[in-house]
């Protein structure tokens, strides 16, 4: 899979509305074949900063979602709101899906 982490730095005029801006964008490529998933997280430490983790099947995929018409309104709309150029790590990692983390195993506590 391709594993995408972006963090994105809202003025801070557009912090609080910044759900409702990327709604369409998020709630879009949520809908494409090949996304596996795409989740925003706001900072505990600074609320003008978000997360975006999100994970596309394949190459094919990913290639496929930076052609789509959300994505590229979102390249052409989303920069006017922030307050830096985002940071991202994009990765391809074997499997579909979130490993169980050894070292927390719940039933161990069961």
């Amino acid at each position: 899979m391709i594993f995408i982490a972006v963090r994105f730095k809202a003025k801070p005029e557009h912090a609080d509305e910044w759900m409702s801006l990327v709604d369409e964008f998020t709630r879009s490529t949520r809908a494409e074949t090949g996304n596996l998933w795409f989740e925003w997280s706001r900072s505990v430490d600074d609320p003008a900063e978000f997360v975006l983790l999100e994970a596309f099947r394949d190459d094919e995929a990913g290639a496929s979602h930076v052609k789509t018409p959300h994505f590229r309104a979102a390249v052409a709309e989303i920069p006017r709101f922030l307050d830096e150029t985002p940071r991202i790590i994009n990765v391809e990692v074997p499997g579909e899906d979130w490993s169980q983390m050894a070292e927390m195993q719940v039933e161990a506590f069961r």
